[in-house]
């Protein structure tokens, strides 16, 4: 399993523990809660997706609400909120990695972590958001 990926995980149980508990940002950006070492490669990524996804939180959850056909926000599993928004972080603000590797990512945190349909689901957000918002957004700054 690669590093980032770890990283990845550790920001879906913070952004989980965010959402869920209400967490504040300094306890989980500080990453006692893991109660292990964790290598400083790994750490910096993580706090970067935990810090820059609570940065971002309002941005990402109005483009979950308005990609998420059929499915009120609210209801959406604290899971696929989290997975949803590391990777919106991720697609929108980190252009360093490729938008099929963040797509891929969140969808094997889905399969992994969240419930029967977390997979598909994010994969259909995930790809829908690219599609509409980023391919958008390249065309007309001339990418």
């Amino acid at each position: 399993m690669g590093q980032r990926h770890k990283a990845r995980e550790y920001a879906m149980q913070a952004l989980y523990m965010y959402e869920t508990v209400n967490s504040p940002i300094e306890e989980l950006s500080s990453l006692t809660w893991l109660n292990k070492k964790i290598p400083e490669n790994i750490r910096e990524y993580t706090v970067s997706l935990i810090n820059g996804s609570i940065e971002k939180i309002e941005f990402i959850d109005n483009i979950i609400k308005k990609y998420s056909k059929n499915w009120k926000f609210e209801r959406l599993s604290s899971i696929d909120k989290s997975i949803l928004r590391i990777s919106l972080y991720s697609l929108f603000f980190t252009p360093d990695i490729p938008s099929p590797v963040v797509i891929n990512e969140g969808v094997e945190l889905g399969k992994t972590y969240g419930g029967e349909s977390s997979g598909q689901f994010i994969n259909g957000v995930l790809d829908t958001i690219k599609k509409n918002e980023l391919e958008k957004e390249n065309k007309l700054s001339g990418d």
